[in-house]
């Protein structure tokens, strides 16, 4: 039974996504490592007046060697990853999102508040879904809360006595 489960959340996308993502990410920063150690940290020698690779570039404070080369490298090899992945696989991923999301959804309906029960209702609703009271005509548009409240009142009123029987 506990082989079969760890099959199971092995198998699962997001676990083997980030494995490959992991490995891909560990490939492509020893490229970018190199690429800095091979190309960018001789030019950057060479603009500078020094010769041979400027990672091993380090200065002497008192009896204590500071290799700023080293870190200037890795500050270097960090911003060329950071851009290769952002113009590589962000802003493609981000385009693909905006691709098959479609249109952005509609704004809910206007809402509006029964005078009986004080549920939200829709603006164009004739009878509440919460209380079931019928809604006059014309109810929450442009009115106040006092008006339609006594609209709806009287309209309650002259449904019931209609309703009665006649005595």
């Amino acid at each position: 039974m506990k082989a079969k489960g760890f099959r199971q959340f092995i198998l699962r996308g997001n676990v083997v996504d980030l494995a490959v993502g992991i490995v891909i990410g560990a490939a492509f920063s020893t490229v970018v490592n190199d690429f800095v150690k091979a190309f960018l940290s001789p030019l950057i020698g060479v603009a500078t007046g020094n010769v041979g690779d400027f990672s091993k570039r380090t200065t002497r404070i008192g009896k204590t060697d500071f290799p700023y080369g080293a870190f200037v490298s890795s500050l270097i090899a960090f911003v060329l990853t950071a851009v290769v992945l952002y113009y590589l696989v962000v802003m493609p991923a981000n385009r693909l999102l905006t691709h098959f999301q479609g249109e952005p959804d509609t704004p809910p309906a206007p809402k509006r508040d029964c005078p009986e029960c004080l549920s939200s209702i829709p603006v164009g609703a004739r009878r509440c879904a919460y209380c079931t009271a019928t809604l006059p005509e014309g109810f929450g548009s442009e009115r106040s809360a006092r008006e339609t409240q006594s609209l709806a009142r009287e309209t309650q009123s002259s449904a019931t006595e209609t309703q009665s029987p006649a005595t």
